[in-house]
């Protein structure tokens, strides 16, 4: 093996996620000196195994839906079938396409990009074992830590060894299961519920709180779960789970209850875990938390100098968008700005059908802070473009401050909400009252022209 002498670069990226890779590039085209280090997926989590191929997913199980309903809109399709070829060659179109985008990317920037792994022997330096079986040893003047998460496999007794699909695996799609076991009844567990509903597969989604998404307002939650189970997919909460068997070519899962749920598949959806095994953080002097994420301040820099971490292995909220804006506030903060996190006004989108779009407080979030607060419901049935989309299902629901008439949150469940989602969030970030949505002039017939009368829909 050979190894070549240490280097000083202006920016070493280890990680190349949506943050580490956006820094690199820019850094990169601005003359700079940079080295990037991939271990495996070019591009990131997100266009490999996470946001696209789910999404492009999800488009094939709403389709398959609207085609098993095409009679209501004048249409006789027959039954849908799954193709599972076809299937996985529109997925795996998709991202390879991105892939190879991104590497154009990655080398019309004028970075160096490596794959290899890297880990950490000094402040701000790394050791890299190169795929082409070389090994470099590289310092940068600044060094980003963008290595993400995996999959984490909850500790009951069998699951692991019942080799569980999880988030990342399910993408592969060897088969469509006729029984499918969805363990957590969070964001990621559902979004694949219903979507392997959708494909045929029979779905249980054990959850072992009270309710699903407990972090969402009863009402909202409530509605979800009930179109989840029009759909076909089984909630079972309060469900504690003792043990996991496998035993052929059958997962057997056994509750506390003395219950026992037979499947073909288990998705375990049980949260991730932060990528930092083997990097040697210690030798760069840079300290993790109690749950194994990289310790940052709100300027996202770590206990070493120089130093900075991005993304989801820093505790960031887990979507791209975020991985995005601490881009902007380490690139910021680098060139000697004073850039935070704090404040920031997060949203996030379920893909279910339909879709659930969030930002800002909940009802329940904002009574908990005390708030004087005005509370919103409009049932989607009473937007007209839902009509005409025959989509009528979902609630939209908005929490105002009753002294500035200024937005707290909204959740919106129903057809196009993500799309809607961002028409709320900038009235938030202009510190709109209320009224500017309620009164303005939206075109017809849209689902935003839902904001018109959502607005006028008080509770109290």
């Amino acid at each position: 093996m050979s190894v070549a002498k240490e280097s000083d670069v202006d920016l070493l990226v280890v990680g190349g996620g949506k943050a580490g890779k956006t820094l690199a590039m820019d850094v990169a085209r601005a003359g700079g000196r940079v080295v990037m280090v991939e271990r495996s997926m070019i591009g990131g989590t997100c266009i490999n195994v996470a946001c696209i191929p789910t999404k492009t997913l999800v488009t094939s199980a709403r389709l398959a839906r609207r085609a098993a309903g095409a009679d209501a809109l004048g249409l006789q399709l027959g039954t849908p079938v799954v193709d599972l070829e076809l299937l996985r060659t529109h997925k795996e179109g998709v991202v390879s396409d991105m892939v190879q985008l991104n590497h154009q990317q990655f080398l019309d920037s004028g970075m160096d990009f490596v794959l290899g792994t890297a880990r950490f022997v000094a402040e701000r330096t790394v050791e890299i074992d190169v795929t082409d079986g070389s090994r470099r040893v590289v310092r940068g003047a600044d060094v980003v830590i963008n290595t993400g998460t995996a999959p984490r496999i909850a500790a009951i007794p069998g699951l692991a060894e019942a080799k569980p699909l999880t988030s990342e695996s399910i993408m592969d799609l060897r088969r469509i299961p006729e029984r499918l076991i969805v363990l957590g009844g969070g964001y990621v567990g559902l979004e694949f519920a219903h979507m392997f509903a959708a494909f045929g597969s029979q779905v249980t989604v054990l959850e072992r709180g009270t309710r699903l998404l407990p972090r969402e307002d009863r009402d909202i939650a409530t509605a979800l779960a009930a179109y989840l189970q029009e759909d076909g997919v089984e909630l079972i909460t309060n469900a504690a789970v003792e043990k996991v068997l496998r035993e052929g070519d059958a997962v057997r899962v056994h509750l506390r209850d003395g219950r026992v749920l037979s499947a073909d598949d288990i998705l375990a959806a049980t949260g991730r875990t932060p990528a930092t095994h083997g990097l040697g953080l210690e030798a760069a002097g840079v300290r993790t938390d109690d749950r194994g994420f990289v310790r940052v301040d709100d300027r996202l820099a770590t206990d070493a100098p120089h130093t900075w971490a991005v993304g989801d292995v820093a505790g960031s909220p887990q979507f791209t968008h975020v991985s995005l804006d601490d881009y902007r506030i380490v690139k910021a903060n680098i060139n000697g700005g004073n850039r935070s996190t704090a404040g920031r006004l997060v949203p996030w989108n379920l893909f279910t059908d339909p879709e659930l779009a969030r930002v800002g407080l909940t009802e329940e979030e904002a009574r908990a802070e005390g708030r004087a607060i005005r509370v919103a419901k409009l049932p989607v049935k009473a937007i007209p473009r839902a009509r005409t989309l025959r989509d009528t299902r979902g609630l939209w629901k908005a929490v105002v401050d009753r002294d500035s008439e200024q937005i707290l949150g909204v959740a919106l469940l129903g057809p196009d909400s993500a799309e809607v989602l961002s028409v709320v969030q900038t009235a938030m970030w202009a510190q709109m009252p209320f009224t500017r949505l309620r009164d303005g002039m939206i075109a017809h017939p849209t689902m935003a022209e839902g904001l018109n009368a959502l607005f006028t829909s008080w509770t109290d």
